[in-house]
């Protein structure tokens, strides 16, 4: 795991796959970077003699970045027992849009959302099913399948057999099998914004109409801001809900936003982002809806503010919050 070298610059250039591997391995942006300031400090607390002995500092990085995120995960089911609400991953940002809006200071320091390579593994669809994973079956299948990391070394993370940890792979690959193929991104976008236009227009019929009639839409505010605690099922009564909270919020823009690296929705007040909603869609209509409102979780999306001006609101119409 990672490369040969023992500079300081060959150290800090492992940061950015430490980010990738933890995001995905915890589905949370803070938790991410605090497990990789948690594996540097360990690396900065070994004594010179003792670093010069290892190889690959970028292999011992990622070793003990992986076992930080596996003590995380035994602990975060007993954490979220206690959470209010549903829980869900942090919603990523495109941050090649902040560097095209000059939202992002190129001089400052590297943000970890900035960092995090937005593919299908980052997509809601999927973080979500990894959550169904247990903490080893999770560990074993993001270092193997996502970053190809032989069972070998990903036996010394779990401390277990190569034959186990493929097992554990395995397992966890017959879970994310039952997520659907994603549509193309055009088509997964003209759906989108056929949704918001509906929302914006309080079309009930055309929000059905988009919605597959098993759509289910799941809410996650952490009991710190309003929303629905458990999730509403059936597309007719998603879209009697997004009708009917669309006037107890004025003064909300609608965006259209790409949420971990497929298009999304972002509804935002006075500059300020209020909700994140990713999307997953299959034969042309929306089967999940997963709104984030946490606002502890819509931090990397802090900047979306300064964009305001790029908002797409239709006819002066403003959407509710979700």
């Amino acid at each position: 795991m990672g490369t040969v070298g023992t500079s300081a610059d060959d150290i800090a250039d492992e940061r950015r796959q430490l980010i990738n591997v933890a995001y995905r391995l915890l589905g949370s942006v803070t938790e991410a970077e605090d497990a990789v300031q948690d594996a540097y400090a360990r690396w900065y607390g070994l004594s010179r003699s003792r670093r010069e002995e290892i190889l690959s500092p970028g292999a011992w990085l990622t070793t003990v970045t992986s076992r930080i995120c596996l003590d995380l995960l035994g602990s975060a089911r007993a954490r979220r027992e206690r959470y209010v609400g549903a829980w869900l991953p942090e919603p990523l940002p495109d941050h090649t849009e902040w560097n095209h809006a000059g939202g992002a200071d190129p001089t400052g320091p590297a943000d970890p959302a900035d960092q995090i390579v937005l593919d299908e593994s980052v997509a809601m669809a999927f973080l979500v099913v990894l959550e169904s994973m247990t903490p080893a079956e999770r560990v074993a299948f993001v270092l193997h399948d996502v970053f190809r990391y032989p069972f070998a070394e990903i036996a010394d993370v779990l401390d277990r057999s190569p034959t186990a940890c493929k097992q554990l792979a395995a397992s966890a690959r017959r879970r994310v099998s039952v997520v659907r193929a994603p549509m193309t991104a055009t088509g997964r976008a003209d759906v989108v914004r056929h949704v918001k236009e509906a929302w914006e227009a309080k079309d009930i019929a055309a929000l059905v109409g988009l919605l597959d009639p098993a759509a289910v839409m799941t809410a996650d505010g952490g009991g710190m801001v309003g929303t629905v605690l458990r999730p509403i099922e059936g597309g007719a009564h998603i879209a009697q809900y997004m009708v009917a909270i669309a006037d107890k919020a004025p003064g909300l823009e609608l965006l259209e936003r790409s949420v971990n690296g497929v298009p999304g929705l972002v509804a935002q007040r006075a500059g300020v982002v209020m909700t994140v909603a990713s999307f997953d869609v299959s034969n042309g209509r929306v089967t999940r809806i997963w709104a984030v409102r946490n606002p502890e979780k819509l931090r990397p999306w802090a900047r979306e503010g300064s964009r305001s001006g790029r908002a797409m609101p239709r006819g002066g119409q403003r959407s509710g919050p979700f």
